[in-house]
């Protein structure tokens, strides 16, 4: 395969047992339990249908009888379920796998086209309340879903061979799927279970309107898909084992819904009813992408600021330069689901290097894409048929042949603006828009749609624009109406010109689509003679000096207008049905078009951010290093650039802890490194004078202390629940940010339970970033060589007023624990808390800190120096062996530096035995 993001399943033997659809988690709950919820039903069953394209409906669940259908031996190949841009994992390994209609990534840097096939699976059997069971095509060319991306502690288990099947072992999946709309348009649930496993797939992710461009579904009525009802089933029915699947999906309610029609379906249809906390649930992500729960994605402030919902302060806000909504979405999927193939994040960098280089390249491409409309919804109503030729029906169709006409007349400008470039994503976009099928599109709309008809903003512009789509001496009596309906509008101007001229006032024609035409005057009332309107005129309304209202012959000949418009559109319709049926073999390459123009919006979104700040493209190695970095969210509120600071994490000192007083930045620097390690795996420029990323798989956090009244959480009892979930997930390519943990118990508690997680992550190969108040977790870097100390510097300033010494926060990062003292102490001070209980707090805390100096040993630990040294020397010599691309004489230069400072390193080590340094 030509693309880096295509990837065949990484588990083995799946197209013998084709596993249930998988999906992304979107960070971020959607609003549900409204009519602009779509449930769907998908059901993927492996065999061919009996004779005469039917096949009976036993029911794999335990209550059924087995399927006497024919075999797998005597199955073309397994039925898969695909969603746009995504592989089931059941899917079989390909020839044809090389295309790409994900929101995420581009089609185009795979640089393929795309096949479709289908399998046909049928029932005899219905319900009333069901459909017929669903057509279900073979996976096509998308980037597949392997077990790799599961979120959840998974199980082992073994996969027997097809050979090995027997004739009646028949494995069934059954899919439901739920879509938002409105402001959830694009919003996909799915939920999933295979019946001789008992085992639940949850998935939800944004995706474009094409996932379903090529399968047929069952519907069933919109009350069995209920949130509230799909937690509780997962509550009920989840073994213990898989319950910090909750943590996943709790926030998720497109994928809850889903599982509760699911398993109602389960109940009815198949008769199945699952004993509690019986079943495996696992919520499962995309491969090649990174997975970040949805907390984690509210805690970071990626799409929905947490203070004001409507506030543009977010990561989606910084970077949201798009001119279109179908960048927009694809830029909001992908910060949701950052990538995680390097050549992939490489290609869109080097577009957005030479966008940025190029001027005339970037001005020209924006021009030209802020032109063209919601290419995906126009491709997905296009291809719709509706069940009645209605007047609505008719005119909307008419409306979208004027879009794809407007669509397709820019993509002659954009090929040319592409041309020009060098990247090879951008010459693969322009290699695309070579297909000869656009031209010949185009040329069938020209031979039925008048060539100066184009897309034009107002209503009454549109209304005339399709009134005269259709060219002349097409049909003749669609000649005969618009002649009557030019006559029509003419004796409608004809008319207020008249009553102008009779009342002496300034009248002029006006035209509303709710309204129709109607007569605006702009006159003070006070010239009115009797300072009133004359009684001829009818529905008046007023804003401000502008008079709005109509006649009674008016009405009378907006309604014949309107008649004819009937006419008109009935007759113009019939023409564009006949257009629609000649061009519908040559529209899938309009998918195409709609992926390169959303992704050309969200690069020239990227390249715009740059040209607001000075972002860095980054590099990718296995260091996190970000020299001067600040946070973006931070810029775009104070507009000016916030503290800079250092990062540099490596796998020798993979484990950072942060120390500082309160409000001194730690968690505002834990969010920092997140954000620029998501822009960086999106493929955008960085704010900071120099960075390196890890590739990471999994993002992390533990930020909030608040309670959670839904699940009846405490406090202390949701950072369990938090921690919990990260411990379970984590791997070795994940990064987490850990803020305040035990901080809902009592100190002793508190310390241990931190103390206990530190030393489960440290062990890890993940990167962690550990932000504390609890100093007695700053001597692990004794212990452990890859535990790292960090802290925020504050200085002292004694102010006039009663001599008090106030704090000012430099928010600057220093190596090693902070040194301060009674931080919290001061911080209360400043609240205005009185005096004497002040001063009580002080003469408690010196008397805690007397008693555990106390007890401390005085000795310092100089043989753990001597090791950390080493440990340290190792693993730089490691990371230049690896990554360094210095010549041989500065080479030579840096070993003898590492030489230098690991003497240098011994001699304190061996000072500090021989004089104990004092706690």
């Amino acid at each position: 395969m030509s693309g880096p993001e295509a990837q065949s399943p990484s588990c083995s033997r799946l197209w013998d047992f084709p596993s249930p659809a998988r999906g992304i988690p979107p960070p971020g709950p959607c609003c549900t339990s409204d009519p602009r919820r779509t449930p769907l039903w998908g059901s993927a069953e492996r065999g061919l249908p009996l004779p005469g394209g039917h096949r009976p409906w036993s029911g794999p669940g335990p209550s059924s009888s087995s399927w006497s259908g024919p075999g797998p031996s005597s199955s073309p190949g397994p039925v898969r379920w695909s969603s746009s841009g995504r592989s089931v994992p059941g899917s079989a390994p390909r020839a044809d796998r090389d295309s790409y209609f994900g929101d995420k990534s581009s089609f185009a840097e795979n640089v393929s086209a795309l096949n479709f096939t289908s399998v046909a699976s049928s029932s005899s059997a219905r319900d009333s309340s069901f459909a017929p069971v669903i057509k279900t095509p073979s996976a096509f060319g998308n980037p597949p879903r392997s077990s790799y991306g599961s979120k959840t502690p998974q199980m082992g288990h073994s996969v027997t061979s097809s050979s090995a099947v027997s004739t009646h072992s028949v494995t069934s999946v059954i899919v439901a799927v739920v879509e938002g709309r409105g402001l959830a348009r694009g919003e996909i649930g799915i939920a999933s279970i295979d019946s001789k496993r008992p085992q639940i797939v949850l998935s939800q992710f944004p995706d474009n309107t094409t996932y379903t461009k090529n399968v047929t579904f069952t519907t069933i009525q919109r009350k069995y898909f209920n949130e509230t009802k799909g937690l509780e089933y997962i509550e009920q029915l989840c073994a213990a084992e898989f319950s910090t699947v909750l943590m996943e999906v709790q926030s998720k309610y497109y994928c809850l819904a889903a599982v509760a029609a699911l398993l109602k379906y389960m109940e009815f249809i198949q008769n199945s009813v699952y004993a509690p906390k019986s079943l495996k649930v696992c919520f499962q992500g995309s491969e090649k992408t990174v997975m970040i729960d949805s907390s984690s994605a509210q805690n970071l402030e990626l799409l929905v600021n947490n203070q004001d919902c409507r506030s543009s302060h977010t990561l989606f806000g910084v970077l949201n330069h798009t001119r279109t909504p179908g960048g927009s979405r694809r830029l909001r999927s992908n910060i949701l689901e950052p990538l995680t193939d390097v050549d992939t994040i490489t290609m869109r960098l080097d577009c957005v290097e030479e966008l940025l280089q190029e001027e005339e390249l970037f001005f020209g491409l924006q021009s030209v894409i802020s032109r063209f409309l919601d290419t995906e919804q126009l491709l997905s109503v296009l291809v719709q048929i509706p069940k009645q030729d209605t007047v609505k029906a008719a005119e909307s169709k008419i409306t979208n042949l004027i879009y794809l006409k407007h669509t397709l007349e820019l993509v002659d400008p954009l090929k040319a603006l592409l041309k020009k470039c060098n990247t090879p994503l951008l010459k693969a976009y322009c290699s695309s828009l070579e297909d000869n099928r656009f031209g010949t599109i185009l040329e069938k709309i020209k031979t039925v749609i008048n060539d100066d008809v184009r897309y034009l903003k107002g209503c009454l512009n549109m209304r005339t624009q399709k009134c005269y789509a259709v060219k002349s001496n097409i049909n003749e009596f669609l000649d005969i109406a618009r002649r009557t309906y030019t006559e029509i509008v003419d004796d409608i101007a004809g008319m207020i010109t008249q009553l102008g001229e009779k009342y002496s006032l300034p009248l002029k024609t006006s035209f509303s689509s709710a309204r129709g035409f109607f007569i605006q005057m702009n006159m003070d009332c006070t010239s009115l003679p009797s300072g009133q309107l004359p009684s001829e005129f009818i529905k008046i309304t007023k804003m401000k000096n502008t008079y709005s209202f109509t006649s009674t012959d008016l009405i009378k000949m907006n309604e014949r207008c309107q008649e004819s418009l009937r006419e008109i559109y009935h007759m113009t319709y019939m023409v564009v049905c006949q257009l629609l049926g000649e061009i519908y073999e040559h529209i899938h390459c309009l998918y195409k078009l709609s992926d390169i123009v959303s992704m050309l919006d969200m690069l020239l979104a990227f390249a715009h951010a740059c040209t607001l700040s000075d972002y860095v493209r980054p590099e990718f190695t296995d260091t996190l290093a970000i020299k001067q970095g600040w946070h973006p969210i931070l810029e775009k509120i104070s507009m000016e650039r916030p503290v800079a600071n250092n990062t540099y994490i490596t796998e020798g000192s993979n484990f950072i802890i942060v120390t500082g007083p309160n409000m001194s930045g730690k968690s505002t620097y834990l969010k920092q490194i997140a954000l620029c390690q998501i822009m960086a795996q999106i493929g955008s420029f960085v704010p900071a004078e120099y960075s390196s990323f890890r590739i990471t798989e999994q993002i992390f956090t533990r930020i909030s202390m608040n309670d959670d009244i839904e699940t009846n959480s405490s406090t202390f009892m949701k950072e369990m629940k938090e921690i919990a979930y990260i411990l379970h997930n984590a791997n070795d390519r994940s990064l987490i940010l850990i803020d305040e943990l035990g901080r809902g118990t009592n100190t002793e508690e508190g310390i241990g339970i931190c103390y206990a997680v530190c030393e489960y992550l440290q062990s890890l190969k993940a990167f962690t970033l550990f932000a504390t108040h609890f100093l007695e977790l700053c001597q692990m870097d004794i212990l452990f060589p890859n535990v790292e100390n960090i802290h925020f510097e504050v200085q002292h300033v004694k102010s006039g007023l009663r001599s008090r010494e106030s704090i000012t926060y430099t928010y600057r990062l220093s190596k090693g624990h902070t040194e301060e003292k009674n931080y919290g102490i001061k911080a209360a001070e400043a609240s205005s808390l009185p005096q004497s209980i002040i001063s009580d707090a002080k003469e408690i805390r010196a008397e805690i800190t007397r008693q555990i100096t106390e007890q401390q040993s005085q000795s310092s630990p100089a043989e753990a120096s001597r090791q950390r040294a080493v440990y340290q020397l190792a693993t730089r010599l490691l990371q230049t062996a690896r990554n360094s691309q210095l010549d041989a004489k500065n080479l030579r230069l840096y070993l003898r530096g590492l030489k230098t400072k690991f003497g240098a390193a011994l001699s304190v080590a061996g000072r500090g035995s021989e004089e104990p340094e004092e706690r």
